[in-house]
């Protein structure tokens, strides 16, 4: 049974930083990623990372700030997020995702979710 258990939210001041951590069970996932849903919004891609962590995808929104790293032996992904604004304000959620192709955006594969982590960024 796949299970994604994401930790590392909380509340933070424009400028902070935070660290999210998810960790899976079950099985092995070759592309992983990270989702945020604000209210009100449909859920975006921000970021996702092959196996092997030589190929990255950033949403534009977070280019710069953000850095999607994993650790395979751990079976565990990273989302380090700096300069945090108001507007990353939303629910993270990690999933496994379609393999990272040039000019496309990264999107859920199979359907799996964890709770997610809130992220609120004040102003």
């Amino acid at each position: 049974q796949v299970q994604l258990v994401e930790s590392g939210g909380g509340l933070v001041q424009a400028g902070g930083s935070l660290r999210l951590s998810c960790a899976a069970s079950g099985r092995t996932f070759n592309t992983m990623g990270w989702f945020r849903q604000a209210p009100g919004k449909e859920r975006e891609s921000v970021a996702a990372i092959s196996y092997s962590g030589a190929n990255t995808y950033y949403a534009d929104s977070v280019k710069g700030r953000f850095t999607i790293s994993r650790d395979n032996a751990k079976n565990t992904v990273y989302l380090q997020m700096n300069s945090l604004k108001p507007e990353d304000t939303a629910v993270y959620y990690c999933a496994p995702t379609t393999g990272l192709v040039r000019g496309t955006i990264p999107t859920s594969l199979y359907d799996y979710w964890g709770q997610g982590t809130q992220v609120t960024v004040s102003s």
